[in-house]
């Protein structure tokens, strides 16, 4: 085929194209040879960037760990492959076996309301102000991510409930557990709280996510709504 004949990357149907497939379809869609097509860019006049990470795969027996075997020199041999290029590769190839020594993060279990406070509590203990936060637990109970909602002054704070449920869909979360603090040194819930919990049970419910505790703390004390039967 002439060179000038073959098939240009931006020729590629959209949902082929290896950057715009992932974004559409999701990372596990792409073969190994787009995968690496990202990492090196472009292609020459000769070849497509597919093309070009086809034959440096096919050149290793298509084999990953043979890949990471080569040196930046090694893979500088390849028509199209430059140090930039080569450098890439490498540290991704690093970065992957780093990836697999690493120790998955240990993330916080909660099975009760004192294993909710002892979360928020490093953050909210001191504060002279309100702060509402919320955690976000998985269907195991373990935390997500622990996400700050408002800040407010020393009689209370701001709670949207489109704030409170965009990181909950963000994350597919299974439950959330909601948590302020109350400067006053009173950790009864006020009206408004009991208005704030009962929304959002009821808004969560309608994604399918449970709200499985709100938390009203202050220093060493806090008052639990799933203890008392209120959620």
């Amino acid at each position: 085929m002439d060179p000038a004949e073959r098939l240009r990357i931006k020729d590629f149907a959209l949902e082929d194209r290896p950057r715009e497939k992932l974004l559409l379809k999701g990372v596990g869609s792409l073969s190994d040879a787009e995968l690496l097509a990202i990492l090196v860019s472009s292609g020459t006049p000769q070849e497509t960037v597919l093309q070009l990470s086809q034959r440096i795969l096919s050149s290793v027996s298509n084999n990953l760990s043979e890949l990471g075997k080569l040196s930046v020199k090694e893979l500088m041999e390849f028509n199209g492959i430059g140090i930039a290029k080569a450098v890439t590769i490498t540290a991704a190839m690093e970065l992957a076996r780093r990836k697999s020594v690493s120790q998955p993060v240990e993330r916080n279990l909660i099975q009760c309301s004192r294993d909710a406070y002892r979360i928020f509590y490093p953050v909210l203990c001191d504060l002279q102000h309100e702060e509402l936060w919320i955690a976000l637990t998985n269907a195991a109970g373990k935390v997500i991510e622990k996400v700050k909602i408002s800040q407010g002054g020393t009689a209370g704070t701001a709670a949207d409930m489109r704030q409170i449920l965009k990181p909950a869909v963000h994350t597919l979360c299974s439950g959330i557990i909601l948590c302020h603090n109350h400067p006053s040194g009173n950790v009864q819930p006020s009206p408004e709280d009991d208005m704030l919990t009962s929304n959002l049970a009821k808004a969560a419910k309608l994604m399918n996510v449970k709200l499985l505790d709100h938390i009203v703390m202050y220093d060493e004390t806090y008052y639990s709504y799933a203890d008392e039967g209120r959620i």
